[in-house]
């Protein structure tokens, strides 16, 4: 026996401790609702865990998207909705005014005047129409600008870009007007078509890096092509990202367009971007481009019904025209509204599916866990008994002395 080292003590005291450790643990666990409080925990469990709650935000911010697309849209066809009624009635008045055999010449200016202020209410919500401060029915949401390249067509089909007129200026307009305005000047010299191009889209975008963080950042989204026929070539330099009012001027030093040969630049976009996706995949996205509705965009701004037949007639086809094209655009709204729909669902589905997969990862099962505390609980209060025990086990030795 010995009284130096009481190794049943220490053994007892060391189980304790490590008791104690897990029952504390027990306790954290069940009072957060957490499997994984720390990295410690479980520290591939955690990253993972990690990964699938910011792709459950992400989708519900995408969700969210998807609703406010839902908004443009039907904000958009409803207007549209009321320009086919208004189109419908000036087509009314049309053919009322071609029965010249019972219409005499004031009816028929009461019509025109009717379809003249139709018109006017036309082109107020083609103007007017917006989503927050985003216009809608101008023809701004999507869509970009034009201008010409300043060059010579030379005899060998090749294009010279001369000195003094090689000034490249792309301004950011709309919704993506704070962007301003870069600068570049293209290398004066003789080109190919391709080489042309080429050379647009390198100094375009070595410009925007140049540029603020916001331009550069769209300096690897700019791509130039075209198609080469002589005088009537053209180019079209796409922006992605640039959701309106883009332009591209190329010519002397104000920038001023110089038609020295017909080859035009086509400032495109994809069209404004709705985000429905947790990533940045294409399939991610949907690009949309309304066109405008104003009266001169529907070729009715200078139509006429009290003139004489030959002119109602053509107001008849001309109106026939613009009553087709607004329904194609409310066809194209619409289609894109229900798969906006379908996509809401799909969302809503794949969040709750990773949203339990995170929670199999890092939430508690209470019942489990609570087994193990009771368990731990009980080993404690034992482990506290035997320490108890082995700390008198030295007093048998007071027996042998008293001896």
């Amino acid at each position: 026996m010995r009284i130096n080292n009481n190794v049943a003590a220490a053994n007892a005291s060391r189980n304790l401790a490590q008791t104690s450790s897990a029952t504390n643990r027990n306790i954290e666990k069940l009072s957060t609702g957490r499997r994984i409080n720390r990295a410690g925990d479980d520290a591939s469990g955690l990253v993972i865990s990690n990964q699938l709650r910011a792709q459950v935000s992400a989708l519900r911010q995408a969700t969210r998207n998807a609703q406010d697309g839902i908004s443009v849209l039907q904000t958009a066809e409803g207007a549209l909705n009321e320009v086919s009624t208004m189109l419908n009635r000036m087509r009314d008045l049309a053919v009322q005014a071609s029965n010249s055999g019972t219409n005499g010449q004031s009816s028929r200016d009461a019509g025109q005047a009717e379809l003249a202020a139709l018109r006017v209410e036309i082109d107020r919500i083609s103007s007017t129409t917006r989503f927050g401060s985003v216009n809608l029915l101008d023809g701004t949401f999507g869509t970009g600008g034009t201008a010409n390249v300043a060059s010579t067509l030379d005899a060998d089909g090749s294009y010279t870009i001369a000195a003094g007129t090689s000034v490249l200026s792309l301004t950011f307009g709309g919704t993506m007007s704070g962007l301003g305005t870069v600068t570049a000047n293209l290398t004066a010299g003789n080109y190919t078509f391709a080489s042309m191009a080429a050379e647009i889209q390198s100094k375009l975008r070595s410009t925007l890096l140049a540029g603020t963080a916001s331009q550069a950042e769209l300096a690897s989204r700019v791509t130039v092509t075209g198609t080469a026929s002589g005088a009537g070539s053209t180019l079209s330099v796409r922006v992605d990202g640039v959701t309106s009012g883009a332009s591209v001027t190329l010519g002397g030093g104000s920038n001023a367009v110089t038609l020295l040969s017909a080859v035009a630049v086509n400032v495109t976009s994809a069209g404004s971007r709705f985000q429905v996706g947790a990533g940045t995949s294409a399939e991610e996205q949907i690009t949309l481009v309304i066109n405008n509705t104003s009266s001169a965009a529907l070729n009715i701004g200078t139509i006429a019904i009290n003139t004489d037949d030959v002119t109602t007639n053509a107001a008849i086809a001309a109106l026939d025209l613009a009553i087709t094209q607004v329904s194609s655009q409310r066809g194209e709204l619409g289609a894109l509204q229900n798969r906006f729909e379908s996509m809401v669902a799909n969302l809503a589905t794949t969040t709750e599916n990773l949203t339990a997969s995170e929670s199999r990862i890092r939430d508690v099962d209470m019942a489990a866990e609570m087994v193990e505390f009771t368990k731990n609980q009980v080993l404690s209060q034992a482990g506290m008994a035997m320490l108890a025990q082995a700390n008198q086990i030295p007093q048998g030795i007071l027996s042998l002395l008293k001896g």
